[in-house]
């Protein structure tokens, strides 16, 4: 998809819409801002955590040591550098976050996109299924569905695909929306003309038409993944140890605030910091595919 530009005043030039998408995105300084300090933090926290002379399931000497030059966030009572778990934590957190959009986004994508164009009895159908999951108390269901996993080997991908089961209606209903609009678009009726089946015409015309909208959706659903997945964790129903998330480590120190206040406030500030500046790329990406509100600024 293209815009039409002038280059030096006379002569059209085709512009490409990513191109579009990406200058109105850096016009939006809140999200650009974010986007860097999401990618330093995803950075820190998978390179820093494999560079960290200490790990976060190995002991050190020094027990519930204040931050110092040694240790910059401190030790626990047992002596676990607070550094390497946070940035375990940090891992673990947006591997789950990352894992629940990506499944969500898609299956929700295809769904919403199936629902729509078919119409009828078929998306009637498809989209009761999609409201009768959104009735559920999403952490309720998650706590009990994630209860026998959260500790295996692999139990961070399981509570991914029960957060992801709980999240996908909200594409859905996004994607459905657009797609009703977009069937009766002359470039679909020109697709069933020539022959296109639905599947072709869902991945070939609809989907690409409605990327913007999906790309936003799966953003915001990485932020409430993160809270997600904190919460499941801070009542014991998410990640378990050896292994850890920001919210089981906010879990585990929530009795140390008013003694050792690092321990609760470091992966809290993480927390913060990743849901925040998720939120804000959302809001950047949004505007920068609104042709709309983009015209309205000129």
């Amino acid at each position: 998809m293209v815009e039409i530009t002038r280059a030096g005043g006379d002569v059209p030039v085709a512009t490409p819409r990513w191109r579009l998408v990406a200058r109105r995105f850096l016009r939006h300084r809140l999200a650009t801002a974010s986007l860097v300090v999401f990618l330093l933090l995803v950075l820190l926290a998978f390179v820093g955590g494999a560079l960290w002379h200490y790990s976060y399931d190995v002991y050190t000497p020094d027990n519930s040591h204040p931050p110092s030059l040694e240790h910059p966030f401190g030790t626990d009572a047992t002596g676990y550098d607070l550094l390497a778990q946070v940035l375990r934590g940090t891992q673990r957190s947006v591997e789950i976050a990352l894992f629940v959009a990506a499944v969500s986004g898609v299956f929700g994508s295809v769904w919403g996109a199936v629902a729509g164009l078919h119409g009828g009895k078929v998306d009637t159908l498809m989209m009761r299924v999609a409201d009768l999951v959104l009735i559920f108390p999403a952490i309720a269901v998650a706590a009990v569905l994630a209860n026998n996993v959260g500790a295996s080997s692999q139990g961070w991908l399981l509570i991914g695909l029960v957060l992801a089961a709980l999240t996908w209606p909200y594409v859905a209903r996004l994607v459905r929306g657009l797609v009703l609009s977009l069937r009766e678009r002359e470039f679909i009726a020109a697709a069933r003309t020539f022959g296109a089946g639905s599947w072709r015409i869902i991945f070939r015309h609809v989907l690409p038409n409605a990327l913007g909208t999906i790309i936003v959706a799966v953003t915001i659903i990485v932020a409430v993944a993160i809270l997600a997945e904190t919460a499941l964790s801070f009542i014991g129903f998410g990640v378990r140890p050896p292994d850890t998330s920001l919210g089981l480590l906010i879990s585990q120190n929530q009795t140390a605030v008013a003694t050792r206040p690092w321990l609760f406030y470091f992966p809290g500030l993480f927390i913060v910091l990743i849901a925040l500046s998720v939120n804000f790329i959302g809001d950047g990406l949004r505007d920068a595919f609104d042709n709309t509100r983009s015209r309205s600024r000129r």
